[in-house]
């Protein structure tokens, strides 16, 4: 026979016997305790904790790790993310996070618009990050605990917007709201035990309503250029007003400055008098030849020609030039 030939087989009278009903059993109670092995056997991560439920009813946590559990239907798992940071968005929906994120198309301007102190409105965005704690209280105590949390900051939100105006809320009191904001939704996650810490209220975009946009936009731009006026004005009067006074303390220090020169000047030249008429009691002439001697040291100097002459001289030629000038009889 050549090896090259295919091979025929003839199916024509062959007929499939049926399975024994023992391999049968096996292969059904095989299958049967692999799914049990599987449904007693979960897995909790790291970041979770799972609820372990036994015909409903709340029966012990199960930590991160390889845990077991009677088969269902009598003991189920809930899994609760306790370590992961979750968030909340109001206002908008982000439909796909990334370098450039994309948002939804949908209209949430319901939970957004809201009405300020001074009757103004403002849309206000903003997320809530929170984590769960209380994994019991989170699943059992609060029916959609979603919802309500979801229903708690947008009360919160409003009642803290109400009572500021529309220019603190779209800028110097951002801070302030987030924070308040904060602390009043975590009173009433405590009061309602909802399970959940409240991490942070971030506000995203503030805005007046699309409306009233352009008019906002010019009486910010108003009250810039008023408070740049303002500014300027301040900045000439801290220029001015300090020289000025500088100027002034200057000219009255000088005047000090004189009059304390003047004044002890005055009390020298008193005190020289009181010597000098002390001296002229004690010897009258003495003193007047003294006085008239250092008279004559201080004005002989300022003269260019000096004639001396005797009071005994008799005869005086009338040629003499005084002065320059030329005396003829």
């Amino acid at each position: 026979m050549d090896s090259d030939e295919p091979r025929v087989i003839d199916i024509g009278n062959f007929r499939p016997g049926k399975p024994p009903i023992k391999v049968v059993l096996i292969g059904v109670l095989v299958l049967i305790g692999l799914a049990m092995a599987f449904s007693v056997v979960f897995t909790i991560q790291p970041e979770e904790v799972g609820i372990v439920l036994r015909f409903g009813k709340y029966t012990r946590t199960a930590d991160p790790g390889l845990n077991f559990k009677m088969p269902p239907p009598m003991e189920q798992v809930l899994k609760v993310p306790v370590q992961r940071q979750l968030k909340q968005e109001f206002g908008y929906q982000t439909a796909e996070a990334g370098i450039r994120t994309r948002y939804a198309d949908r209209d949430l301007r319901s939970e957004s618009l809201m009405l300020s102190g001074d009757l103004n409105v403002a849309d206000v965005e903003w997320i809530a990050q929170y984590r769960v704690n209380d994994p019991f209280k989170y699943l059992f105590k609060v029916r959609n605990v979603t919802k309500t949390f979801r229903d708690m900051n947008e009360a919160v939100m409003r009642s803290v917007v109400g009572d500021r105006s529309v220019d603190e809320v779209i800028t110097v009191g951002r801070l302030e709201i987030e924070n308040e904001v904060k602390l009043k939704l975590q009173e009433l996650c405590v009061r309602y035990e909802t399970g959940i810490v409240v991490d942070q209220i971030v506000l995203q975009n503030v805005n007046p309503p699309d409306p009233v946009k352009p008019s906002f936009n010019e009486v910010n731009q108003a009250e810039q250029e008023r408070e740049r006026s303002i500014n300027e004005a301040r900045g000439e009067y801290n220029r001015v007003i300090p020289k000025a006074g500088g100027e002034a303390a200057q000219v009255i220090e000088q005047a000090r400055g004189y009059a304390i020169d003047r004044v002890n000047r005055a009390k020298g030249d008193a005190a020289l008098f009181e010597d000098v008429y002390s001296a002229y009691r004690r010897a009258p002439e003495v003193t007047r030849r003294r006085i008239f001697l250092e008279t004559m040291e201080t004005i002989y100097p300022a003269m260019e020609r000096k004639i001396l002459l005797d009071n005994s001289l008799e005869g005086v030629l009338p040629l003499l030039q005084l002065g320059g000038t030329e005396v003829k009889p």
